[in-house]
């Protein structure tokens, strides 16, 4: 859960509960995959959030958040075309090789997204 989702009116309304959350840093984004559970815990869905750190001219710092809500019926058709795409990118853009980015400085602790 994010801090801003506590905050937030709607978040009184939510019609799920959190099951189990992995996140992934990847450069100057973290994406986070959260399993959920409907009320009752009678079905279970997916949401992956991209979470991405803008510093503000004051030197203060905001969030931008965009989410996928990703439902049971749909997992092997969206694995299928993210495997196809990633597949396609690597043997006809990259040569069959994804050139690794140099790691950049991880000085975000995770406490702070």
């Amino acid at each position: 859960m994010y801090r801003d989702d506590f905050d937030s009116a709607a978040f009184s309304d939510r019609n799920s509960e959190d099951v189990y959350s992995k996140p992934v840093r990847a450069g100057k984004r973290t994406y986070f995959f959260d399993v959920k559970s409907t009320r009752g815990a009678k079905d279970f869905f997916l949401t992956i959030t991209e979470s991405k750190r803008r510093n503000n001219p004051d030197g203060t710092f905001t969030y931008d958040k965009h989410k996928i809500f990703l439902y049971k019926e749909d997992f092997d058709k969206f694995r299928e075309g993210l495997n196809e795409v990633i597949d396609y990118i690597t043997n006809n853009c990259f040569g069959g090789v994804i050139p690794q980015r140099e790691r950049e400085d991880s000085s975000v602790e995770f406490e702070d997204l």
